[in-house]
């Protein structure tokens, strides 16, 4: 194994944990039988550091960790696929846009993402939850809020990073 696989697996996990953590840190009870919270920045940041490959397991296993750990265990699966696309998704525009020419590469991707995640909710939520349309669409306000929340957080992170010249020195 080369050192920058290795490099990479230690930094998913690191990233994983710092999905779960964050992502249990601040809760913000949501009338949809959820919360909003701050797990969407690193879920972010872990595609954008990352790529789309251990990006999708550290924000996948993160998140669907703290469904677990949170009492949500039935969100845990769908957890697993909709934070994993989303950071797949996040990385791919992402890396296609130039991740270093500026800011709209982030917003983009992050944009992008965030979309599908309250799509893949609302999905998850009404398809095999089986709270149906209107159920389901009584979390979209709340992961919207999630969402925005998490991109301009996660923006400014890497922006602090890139400041301090840690995103190449990271992967």
């Amino acid at each position: 194994m080369k050192n920058n696989q290795i490099k990479k697996m230690v930094l998913a996990a690191l990233m994983a944990a710092l999905v779960c953590v964050a992502t249990m840190i601040i809760e913000i009870p949501s009338p949809a039988n959820g919360y909003v919270n701050l797990g969407d920045c690193f879920v972010l940041l872990s595609a954008w550091l990352l790529g789309p490959w251990y990006g999708a397991a550290a924000a996948g296993l993160g998140s669907m960790l703290t469904d677990l750990f949170m009492g949500y265990a039935y969100y845990a699966p769908g957890t697993l696929v909709v934070k994993g696309l989303m950071a797949v998704l996040a990385a791919v525009i992402y890396h296609v846009m130039g991740h270093r020419a500026s800011k709209a590469a982030c917003l983009v991707s992050g944009l992008a993402a965030e979309v599908w995640m309250v799509a893949g909710y609302f999905l998850y939520a009404g398809w095999f939850l089986g709270y149906g349309p209107v159920g389901a669409a009584a979390s979209i306000p709340g992961n919207l809020v999630q969402g925005t929340v998490g991109l301009v957080a996660g923006m400014a992170l890497l922006a602090i990073l890139r400041r301090a010249k840690l995103q190449e020195k990271l992967v």
